[in-house]
């Protein structure tokens, strides 16, 4: 079998050791006679994947004691609606960033919940860059702020954490684990596992204990972090597959010596793809510079009549999942931290290739 290089926005790519070692554990997982799919999730077993998993994401991204982690299921979508109905009062009001598509779904859901005001948006450039802070109108009695350090979609990426009095909640989707970021600036940080942390199916939450202090309102246990946080995630039946790989990718990412060695190598990456865009004349890069994601790249033709053939080509070379999302066209390459730089590399020697034989 000959893998390819998958570019794919979600789910995306996991680490070939890991996806490796989930094989040979596939059946006899560490000598229990059965697959780790088919273990109880109250069984003590899995409870040491669970508090393991816990334990290795702590050390990685240094979140501190006066924050709960849950690994929930739902996807960040069901997070868009849970987090007004657990961190605001019915009649209060939250401020948005909108950066890009994300953050265009994120608000409508939480409009079913709570007053919300777009304190600063980029939808007039069709989010092609961050306004410029100076400009935002942020209510200082806000629930809280949301925004998306990085919009997967748009390719639209914060360069710096936003200053706010309200409690900062933020979608990391698409950037938690490729760098390390300060988590005490945060009220509240949600990311879908299927880009850089594992499989679809699970999401990880991580809250501040002050803003679970509070019952805002009656929700079912189901909807409320509160009862997730007292039964360790484990209300109704988790995931369990995907929070065991999920375990295994941050032990990966331990043995590659963190998220400082994952920021190096990501910077790296980005700016070897980046930079080849600037100089082909062939490419263009529709995000302004500053706002430009290590995670995310989209990027357009010369001529839009060659995509098909570009896309063909590259499946044809071992590129996988270079097709821009509906919304914008184009192409996308994400480079998440399973991506190496030699897939990287792979890839602009294509585009290079590409452009001189249709240029």
């Amino acid at each position: 079998m000959s893998r390819a290089y998958n570019f794919s926005a979600g789910p995306a790519a996991l680490p070939e050791s890991v996806l490796t070692q989930a094989r040979d554990e596939l059946l006899d997982w560490r000598d229990a006679r059965a697959s780790v799919m088919e273990i109880s999730h109250r069984d003590p077993a899995f409870v040491v994947i669970a508090e393991q998993a816990e334990a290795d994401l702590r050390e990685l991204m240094g979140v501190p004691d006066d924050y709960r982690v849950l690994f929930l299921q739902g996807g960040a979508t069901q997070q868009f609606a849970l987090i007004p109905l657990n961190l605001a009062a019915e009649g209060a009001s939250a401020d948005y960033l909108l950066t890009g598509a994300w953050g265009e779904k994120a608000i409508k859901e939480a409009k079913t919940a709570i007053n919300t005001r777009v304190a600063a948006s980029d939808e007039a450039r069709g989010y092609r860059g961050i306004p410029s802070a100076d400009s935002w109108q942020l209510d200082p009695s806000a629930a809280y702020l949301h925004y998306t350090p990085n919009e997967t979609i748009h390719g639209v990426e914060f360069g710096f954490v936003p200053e706010s009095e309200a409690p900062l909640v933020a979608d990391m989707s698409s950037t938690i684990l490729s760098r390390p970021i300060d988590v005490s600036r945060f009220g509240l940080i949600y990311a879908g596992a299927q880009k850089n942390i594992g499989p679809s199916g699970l999401t990880v939450v991580i809250v501040r204990d002050d803003l679970l202090a509070t019952e805002h309102r009656k929700l079912p246990k189901i909807l409320d972090y509160r009862a997730h946080a007292a039964n360790g995630s484990m209300l109704n039946t988790p995931p369990t597959f995907a929070w065991y790989l999920a375990g295994l990718v941050f032990q990966w990412l331990k043995e590659q010596g963190g998220l400082s060695a994952m920021a190096e190598l990501n910077q790296r990456k980005a700016a070897l793809l980046y930079d080849y865009i600037g100089e082909s004349g062939f490419y263009h890069s529709p995000v302004d510079a500053d706002a430009r994601s290590w995670m995310n790249v989209p990027f357009t033709l010369t001529d839009s009549g060659l995509d098909k053939a570009f896309l063909a080509g590259a499946k044809e070379a071992g590129l996988l999942g270079l097709k821009g999302h509906r919304a914008v066209g184009g192409m996308r390459a994400s480079i998440y931290n399973a991506m190496t730089m030699a897939g990287v590399e792979r890839l602009v020697d294509y585009m290079r290739d590409f452009a001189r034989n249709n240029g």
